[in-house]
């Protein structure tokens, strides 16, 4: 299960696609940096060390390089078998391959769990890439 979200989430940063931004700097609950996202794609943990990244052609690689997955246009999650392991919708519902909500992230950044509780905020950063981190980095 752990891998499974670890490579989910960072497949949820995919789902915007290419974008111009500059770092974004990603908290926890309490506030806390918990790392960033880079305009290139790089997923950075609070030490700074790149913990992952996404290529412009959507495939998902983690810190050693290796590819672990890829996200369609339509939102849907690929494992590095090809093979559906989730979804992103458009509202920022994560779900996962049995359509099971694992959370969502609101359209002020605040990211929630799937009972609903609050795990974090990532104000300026867009939800994908906001759900990418927060799952990322608690469920890694």
């Amino acid at each position: 299960m752990k891998k499974l979200l670890s490579a989910f989430s960072i497949a949820l940063l995919l789902f915007i696609g290419q974008s111009n931004l500059s770092a974004q700097e990603i908290r926890n609950s309490s506030g806390s940096s918990t790392g960033s996202i880079e305009s290139d794609g790089t997923i950075r943990n609070s030490s700074g060390s790149s913990v992952g990244k996404i290529d412009n052609d959507g495939t998902i690689r983690n810190s050693s390089g290796s590819s672990i997955g890829k996200i369609d246009n339509d939102g849907t999650i690929r494992n590095g078998s090809g093979s559906s392991v989730g979804k992103v919708e458009d509202d920022g519902t994560v779900r996962n391959e049995s359509g099971s909500s694992i959370g969502k992230v609101e359209s002020d950044g605040t990211v929630r769990n799937s009972s609903g509780s609050s795990i974090g905020s990532a104000n300026g950063v867009p939800r994908a890439w906001a759900a990418v981190v927060f799952f990322f980095f608690i469920f890694n």
